[in-house]
């Protein structure tokens, strides 16, 4: 994917906030196609509705920090 179709997206920081332990084998797995690996991990990965999807299906472990590259709400 070439840098300006990046730019538009537009890209969203996911951290690992729980542990894996005791959540099943696709959850897992969904953890470590985001590419979360450690408790307290931070992954940055393009804005997409399979990327969103993909946050939904683990909410409970993840939280989304910041929308890297959206507007900052009016400041100039």
């Amino acid at each position: 994917m070439s840098a300006d179709k990046v730019a538009e997206k537009g890209m969203i920081r996911v951290q690992q906030v729980r542990s894996a332990i005791g959540s099943t084998r696709k959850q897992r797995e969904v953890l470590r196609t985001l590419g979360l690996r450690k408790l307290n991990g931070v992954v940055e990965r393009i804005d997409s509705p399979a990327t969103r999807g993909a946050v939904k299906k683990i909410e409970h472990l993840v939280r989304i920090i910041d929308d890297v590259g959206a507007d900052a709400g009016g400041e100039s």
